[in-house]
């Protein structure tokens, strides 16, 4: 542990009067609500996506592609929320997810339109709307449910916590990093117990457990996730690492990892998703070959 840290009293009454550090400071405040007034932006269809390719926003975009390649009229508009720039604070997004998170996405088939907040409720509203990615057995459907409200209640430690820690606090602090480190490895490990003896998180058929649990566990097992594969010994974990690949594989989880993502390989950036037809004309490689340079 540090100077600094060993040397820190916790006062009697915490007060946000200093900058907590680390690349979200700028952003964090200890309260929520709209900081500005902007309203989103809405297009064609009935589903307004707004979010970001973080693991949360992936699990959203990956459904609604699942949805598409199954055949099912779930076509969408995924609009990029900026996070770095608190986008999430507009009244406009407040006004769809009063948490400032995302993703958030509306519903304009219903009257009114629908709001839908958490990315485990989307998942569950999109697959009984559309009976899909669900069981429809009593069993199946609750096994499926287990896993799916596992990874919602877990992934803060893998998020908020040892990614934190690990990657953006603003100097490496030992036992936090152990402390996280230690909770991360467990819950790889209940997974890699659960899929020795299912394909599926769910059971034998992909679900949305599958959909909500591949951005964040399947991420972290394949390497993508804080660079900390290696770290991590993720190659330890063989039934986690068939699963992964398995899911990585799948089209449409392919287009789903595309969609509002700002950074990279430009060519995987499809930073607006409209239509089918803009991962082919609209990703960001092209967006940039077509705009004139200037001298």
């Amino acid at each position: 542990m540090s100077e600094k840290q060993s040397n820190y009293t916790v006062p009697r009454v915490w007060r946000h009067d200093k900058q907590s550090g680390g690349q979200f400071a700028g952003i964090n405040r200890p309260y929520a609500g709209a900081r500005y007034d902007v309203e989103l932006p809405v297009g064609e269809h009935d589903y307004q996506l707004y979010s970001l390719a973080t693991p949360n926003g992936v699990k959203v975009t990956v459904m609604f592609e699942e949805l598409l390649e199954a055949g099912h009229a779930a076509e969408y508009d995924a609009w990029p929320i900026n996070i770095g720039d608190g986008e999430q604070f507009s009244s406009g997004f407040v006004a769809v997810n009063p948490n400032s998170k995302i993703p958030a996405l509306v519903d304009r088939s219903v009257v009114p339109a629908q709001r839908l907040f958490e990315s485990g409720s989307m998942l569950l509203y999109l697959a009984e709307r559309y009976g899909a990615f669900i069981p429809g057995e009593s069993a199946a459907r609750t096994e499926t449910l287990n896993w799916l409200f596992w990874q919602m209640g877990s992934a803060p430690y893998v998020g908020g916590g040892f990614g934190h820690f690990y990657n953006y606090a603003p100097e490496p602090i030992e036992y936090a990093i152990d402390r996280f480190t230690m909770e991360t490895k467990r819950q790889l490990d209940v997974l890699d117990r659960r899929l020795a003896e299912s394909a599926y998180l769910g059971g034998a058929d992909y679900s949305i457990a599958d959909i909500a649990t591949w951005p964040w566990y399947g991420a972290l097992a394949l390497g993508r996730l804080y660079d900390a594969g290696e770290f991590l010994q993720v190659d330890e974990y063989e039934n986690l690492q068939r699963w992964a690949r398995a899911i990585d594989a799948r089209p449409a989880v392919r287009r789903g990892r595309m969609v509002n993502r700002l950074w990279g390989d430009p060519s995987e950036q499809l930073r607006e998703r409209h239509a089918a037809s803009d991962f082919e004309h609209r990703t960001q490689d092209k967006i940039e070959a077509a705009s004139p340079t200037l001298d």
